[in-house]
């Protein structure tokens, strides 16, 4: 894919902040959208299905949350890479980002150069493809990689991206421990700097949707998939 193919859908309701970052990434080669509020990112998202979308978090009519939220029950939407945008210092902002189904967060102020260096790293991880099967049968789960689908008990789940990939790579290896470093590295990147938490929010989240006897804490270590 090429980068005059891939969009990026920016939301701020700082104009300074669209036109700075826009102007960047254009520069880039990437095609470049725009929305003001959640509410109009939604409606626009729809539309154009950006491969990423760089959000705000504090935004009138829609914050960068809820939007998250109702963007994530799209499954048209489904492998769209979500990155919020947030001051230094707001862990709820970011805890609260993954809860909703973001991918990542970027902290401001960021300069340009990083800021690109932050969406190639994220577009490399979102074309990147899993050397392992394609499809992997647990029991009543299924998951297709190619599809991005989950099947379970013969209904299908949508899942955001991030939680898919990591119960892409428990489940490669049922009763393997992965240690939460592996974890961050292969699902986060090792060049994103993210906390522990994020792999607890993550796990809790698919407990809650797959079943809390799949997964297994393994103290001090990580995570185990049982089947």
């Amino acid at each position: 894919m090429k980068k005059r193919d891939i969009k990026i859908l920016l939301v701020d309701d700082e104009p300074d902040i669209l036109e700075i970052v826009g102007y960047n990434l254009a520069a880039e080669g990437y095609e470049i959208f725009t929305a003001e509020n959640g509410l109009k990112a939604l409606k626009k998202a729809k539309k154009i299905k950006p491969h990423l979308i760089i959000m705000d978090v504090m935004m009138p009519e829609m914050d960068g949350i809820e939007a998250c939220e109702l963007i994530r029950k799209e499954p048209d939407l489904s492998e769209t890479i979500i990155t919020f945008l947030t001051a230094r210092g707001e862990d709820y902002s970011q805890v609260a980002g993954f809860e909703a189904g973001a991918d990542d967060y970027i902290t401001k102020p960021i300069k340009p150069k990083v800021l690109v260096s932050k969406v190639k790293s994220l577009l490399r991880r979102f074309k990147e493809e899993e050397a392992a099967d394609a499809i992997v049968q647990i029991g009543n789960l299924v998951i297709n990689r190619d599809e991005y689908k989950i099947i379970l008990d013969g209904n299908e789940l949508i899942l955001p991206r991030k939680e898919f990939e990591l119960l892409s790579l428990l489940a490669s290896k049922p009763g393997k421990v992965f240690k939460r470093e592996d974890i961050l590295d292969k699902v986060w990147g090792n060049e994103v700097v993210v906390g522990g938490r994020t792999i607890d929010v993550h796990i809790r989240k698919l407990r809650e949707k797959i079943g809390d006897h799949s997964f297994k804490t393994v103290k001090g270590v990580g995570y185990k998939f049982v089947d």
